[in-house]
């Protein structure tokens, strides 16, 4: 896969289009073969939490929501900017490489 919890990346299209986050999670949908991304402070959504006990109050709370893996690009980490990832194999092991520098991700 290309995008990897961990990247910093930047949302290229959306409501949230220019924004840049560090990926917390990669989730895949079975039901439509599609994958999506969670974003550290990108999509926020509003949550309502019933209270637990009595006498508790309820509460809102503010979780990151999921973005659609083609509307996010990796940030290259030479250049800061937006680019695309390819392989390299060097002996067994396969790396990552920004197409914009050839600096290697991982």
């Amino acid at each position: 896969m290309k995008i990897k919890s961990g990247d910093n990346v930047k949302v290229i299209s959306g409501k949230e289009r220019g924004k840049t986050g560090k990926v917390m999670q990669v989730l895949f949908n079975k039901r439509n073969s599609q994958t999506y991304v969670v974003l550290e402070g990108v999509n926020m959504r509003k949550k309502h939490v019933r209270s637990g006990k009595r006498g508790q109050a309820g509460q809102t709370i503010e979780l990151p929501g999921p973005i659609h893996i083609s509307n996010v690009m990796v940030i290259d980490p030479k250049t800061n900017k937006p680019t695309r990832v390819g392989y390299i194999v060097e002996g067994k092991t396969k790396k990552r490489v920004a197409k914009g520098s050839g600096e290697v991700i991982d």
